[in-house]
Order: C-alpha cells, then sequence, then structure tokens
C-alpha cells in the first residue's frame, strides 16, 4: 500500500492534477515504474519538464497509485479529494445499492450515505475495521460539537445501524443506546397569519404552490411532485402518490385552492408536473418551495420561526380546532400512527381558550 504524505513532506514522487485534464507525474528515474507508466494508453514523456503526463480518469488515478505501492506519494490535494470520492463509491457502493433494492426514498439514500462516509472519514479506516468506540465517537462528535439534535442523532444511528448491522451484518451496533427524543412542539401560525403568507406572492404559480401546501396539509416533497392528473376536480380530491412511506393516499381540495389553480393551469398550461422546474422533464425542488414561503413570510410581516411544514402543521391545528375528529385529521396528512397526529392536540386553541386566567378574576375581569 502506498503512503500518501503531505506536499510540506516533499516526496520524491509527485503526482498532481496538470491542465487539460491531465495527471502530472514526477519520480526518479526508475524502468520498472517507466514500463509502467509507458504501458498506459495515452501516457506521454514530456523531456523539458522532465514528467509524464495521463489521461485524468477515476481508473486512471486508481492505475497510477497502483504503479508506485509502497512507495510514498506527494499527492496533490486537488487528487486527495478526488480519491476519497473513489473511496466513497466503492466503500458505500454494497449500501447505496441495498437501498435502492428496498426502495428507500431518495432523500434517505442520500442521508444514509452522508452519515456513513462521515464516519469513515473521522475514523479513516474502511468499514470493515469500523468498532463500537468509533460509532460512539461520531455519534458524541455530533452530540457535542455539532450540537445534533435528537431527531438528528436517531437518523445517524439508522443509517449507521443499517449499514454494519444488515448490509455488513455485524452485531456490535446493537450496544449504541439511542438517545432521547426532543419534545418539541410545532410552531403554529394563526388564520390570519395563514392568510397573509398566501396573500404575499405575486406570482400566480407561487401563490397555487403555498395554497396547495396549507389546504391540503401536504409535506413540501408531496406538492412539489404533484402531477395535473393528480387533481380531481369533480370529487374535490388530491391523490398523494409515494408519500413518507411510499403510501398513497387521497386528502382534500378546497373551492377556493381550485379557483386558484384552474387560473394558474390556464395561464401556464402545465404537462405531466403540476409545478415544473427550470429542468426541462424535472418537477421543481423542495429548496425553491421553501424559497418561496421563506419570501412570501418576509413579505407577510411574519416574525415566528417558521418553515414551510408549519403550513402542514398549522392545517392541522385548525383543523383540530374546528371539531374535526383526529382519526380524519390522520387519514388526510398520512400518519402512520394516531400518536403522530396527537401532537396538535397540545397546540390547539378550541379547549385552552376556554380557561381562565386566575389573575383575570382576582383583577375583576369577566
Amino acid at each position: 500500500m502506498s503512503t500518501i504524505i503531505s506536499v510540506e513532506m516533499k516526496a520524491n514522487i509527485r503526482i498532481t492534477k496538470g491542465i487539460a485534464r491531465r495527471i502530472t507525474i514526477t519520480f526518479p528515474y526508475n524502468p520498472v515504474h517507466v514500463a509502467k507508466i509507458k504501458a498506459i494508453e495515452g501516457s506521454c514523456w514530456h523531456p523539458e519538464e522532465k514528467q509524464w503526463t495521463v489521461p485524468y480518469s477515476e481508473e486512471m488515478v486508481r492505475t497510477v497509485l497502483s504503479i508506485f505501492e509502497g512507495d510514498e506519494i506527494e499527492l496533490d490535494p486537488a487528487l486527495q479529494t478526488f480519491l476519497e470520492r473513489i473511496k466513497k463509491k466503492d466503500w458505500l457502493e454494497e449500501l447505496r445499492w441495498e437501498l435502492i433494492r428496498r426502495k428507500y426514498s431518495q432523500r434517505t439514500i442520500k442521508l444514509y450515505l452522508y452519515y456513513n462516509w462521515e464516519l469513515l472519514k473521522r475514523a479513516g479506516k474502511p468499514p470493515q475495521e469500523i468498532t463500537n468506540s468509533d460509532v460512539k465517537d461520531y455519534l458524541l462528535y455530533l452530540a457535542d460539537e455539532k450540537e445534533a439534535s435528537a431527531s438528528t442523532l436517531h437518523g445517524a444511528i439508522n443509517a449507521l445501524k443499517f449499514y454494519y448491522s444488515i448490509v455488513l451484518k455485524k452485531r456490535f451496533f446493537y450496544e449504541i443506546e439511542r438517545p432521547r427524543k426532543d419534545k418539541k412542539l410545532p410552531v403554529i401560525l394563526s388564520r390570519e397569519e395563514v392568510s397573509k403568507v398566501l396573500s404575499a406572492p405575486s406570482n400566480l404559480k407561487h401563490r397555487a404552490i403555498l395554497m396547495l401546501t396549507y389546504s391540503a396539509g401536504l409535506r413540501v416533497s408531496e406538492v412539489a411532485k404533484l402531477k395535473v392528473g393528480d387533481i380531481d376536480s369533480g370529487r374535490r380530491l388530491i391523490r398523494v402518490k409515494g408519500g413518507k412511506g411510499r403510501k398513497d393516499r387521497y386528502t382534500i381540495l378546497s373551492e377556493v385552492t381550485l379557483k386558484t389553480l384552474e387560473e394558474y393551469t390556464q395561464e401556464q398550461k402545465p404537462e405531466g408536473w403540476l409545478f415544473p422546474g427550470q429542468r426541462e422533464g424535472r418537477y421543481i425542488t423542495t429548496r425553491t418551495v421553501e424559497k418561496v414561503f421563506e419570501n412570501a413570510c418576509r413579505k407577510a410581516g411574519i416574525k415566528k420561526e417558521v418553515s414551510v411544514h408549519s403550513l402542514r402543521h398549522s392545517f392541522a391545528t385548525h383543523l383540530l380546532e374546528e371539531g374535526v375528529d383526529i382519526r380524519y385529521i390522520q387519514e388526510i396528512l398520512g400518519h402512520k400512527s394516531s400518536k403522530t397526529t396527537e401532537i396538535y392536540t397540545h397546540v390547539a386553541l378550541k379547549d385552552i381558550k376556554r380557561i381562565k386566567s386566575p389573575l383575570g378574576t382576582l383583577m375583576g375581569e369577566k
């Protein structure tokens, strides 16, 4: 195995990223190394600079490093980063394919690969050499230095457990204790605040997106991926395909939202995706929807710390305050468990508002 050292240490063998997508190699004359580099298709000797160049590619980086197996190499930082990407691809390819095979969402795949690669980078080891101590150190780093929330730590644990327990069949991971989840209540917008936010965008497409998100209680990924055919105007329903947990469901479509949608479709005439993105054949990105919401809040003068998901929280809370049975709300939101929906009972005001503060009684309030 070659030893890759820092630039400051100045090894005899230098491998750098050259111009015109070439890799530049300099080393003391060695007939064995020369013969191997000569055998590479596209290799070229530059007598004035006294260096070799070869085409720049992932496979070529592997090949060149294998030629100098066992030697100390000074590797260009740009190639070092490239090498890390190669390692990531090699080490986590089995994980990626297993996630794809089990039909995990692209977001989950991205997060699982991210947490596992972060662990490998911090530990400086291949997956087969990772120990229980390495995992604990990484989780401590997330909790202490990065100040990660309990939900983030749970996500990291799920990602690491899937790879090491399911893919690599290791048992050590079961010793890791899960942190207690933060018991945070969602931030809710009042009806007046929601009205201001929905009225803020001058762009018809943006207004339709926010109205749909609130009036149907959609997740940001769900509203982004809606297709024209998912809108059932006759039955006043929206079909949500492949929601969280890959479940399909129907949710409600209000009359006022339908009118706005009809205006939007007549003006923009979307085909396929209801809200197409800038890239041809793609739907609008979730980040774009988030920006639309952020701009609307700023224009509406909303000071609360909210995200576009707050529209979904507000939708559920407002239904509960209007006396809608929590089981119907659970179905509309697509919650697997009623316990998830029950969090809105803690922020609904229909019963809390009836309670009078004892201070009011003392001060003679009616």
